[in-house]
């Protein structure tokens, strides 16, 4: 099976991967799922890296070519993002359990099963951006056995950034509040102006001026591509009701059972970002880790991948080293 994602990444290798549903679970919330994914020549140890909303594997284009010199590259779609399977929302579950960054994270395991990088000593290491740390720090709680080191781009943890939810964070990220409205208010909205919607919201986050100025012309195109399908939208909004209710629940039930990230972790954000502006970053994964916890604030703004590969790929090479 082709690729859509071929003219980015022309050395890497597509699979599609069937991921086994929950268990045990009602039929109805474990439709089959299948999950894309690209593979690099096989070069060193392997690194899964998580993409982030309204996006997809697209955002790693810049740093890729130089990291896969170093290490061998999984690069996924979510579920509900890009080539991935996008399973409706049902009254059946009415959390959302179906995009439960739990269910995500084992989406992850699946696939590194499924290619056979679940066997090595000490796992795996796992950058993600926005969505995707959240899926993220999902996996290092509940695989700590398969996550070596983690990198985690432009957040803090879920629970944390509701909790503080200002004036100021609705307003910056009103979208946090717009996606979890019932279905279909949001989604028609979207899909009747999708150009308008990656404009407004993703101009608006970047560090530069405009959309344009800061994505390649065929990533952007594929953005707005995964908003002008209903299904696509669908499968994003539940991402967010997903995190503002099941999500919410299972990091409360962490902190009362005292379950942290084992691995170290590494935090970078941008100084032009709403990490910066209203967050302690560090101070709040160290909360939940229990573990090494670094980082810095970057001249970027939130799509750290494409606005400072360089900084990401220096990073990587100084933190992800055994």
């Amino acid at each position: 099976m082709a690729s859509p994602y071929a003219p980015l990444y022309p050395t890497f290798t597509p699979h599609t991967i069937t991921v086994p549903p929950p268990s045990p679970s009602p039929s109805t919330l474990s439709p089959q799922i299948t999950i894309h994914a690209l593979l690099s020549p096989p070069t060193g140890p392997p690194l899964l890296l998580l993409h982030g909303a309204p996006q997809n594997l697209s955002i790693w284009h810049r740093l890729a070519p130089l990291l896969a010199l170093h290490y061998t590259l999984i690069l996924l779609d979510l579920r509900g993002y890009g080539a991935s399977s996008k399973p409706a929302g049902s009254p059946a579950d009415p959390k959302h359990a179906a995009y439960s960054k739990s269910a995500m994270a084992a989406d992850c395991i699946a696939v590194m099963a499924a290619l056979g990088y679940d066997k090595g000593e000490g796992g795996f290491y796992v950058c993600g951006h926005d969505r995707g740390g959240r899926v993220a720090h999902r996996l290092c709680v509940l695989y700590p056995e398969k996550v070596k080191k983690v990198i985690l781009l432009d957040i803090c943890p879920t629970l944390a950034m509701y909790s503080a939810t200002s004036f100021s964070f609705a307003r910056a990220y009103f979208h946090w509040f717009f996606l979890i409205q019932p279905a279909p208010l949001p989604e028609d909205l979207i899909v009747g102006n999708p150009q308008r919607w990656i404009e407004s919201t993703m101009g608006a986050k970047g560090g530069k001026a405009g959309v344009d100025g800061i994505f390649d012309e065929r990533a952007l195109e594929s953005y707005v591509k995964g908003v002008a399908e209903w299904e696509g939208v669908h499968g994003m909004c539940e991402d967010y009701r997903a995190a503002a209710g099941v999500d919410l629940e299972e990091q409360r039930e962490e902190v009362l059972e005292g379950r942290q990230i084992r691995c170290p972790v590494r935090v970078l954000w941008g100084k032009k970002g709403v990490i910066e502006m209203l967050f302690d970053a560090l101070g709040e994964w160290r909360k939940v880790a229990d573990g090494e916890v670094g980082g810095e604030a970057l001249d970027c703004g939130h799509y750290i991948p494409e606005e400072a590969p360089e900084a990401v790929v220096r990073h990587v090479k100084e933190f992800f080293v055994n």
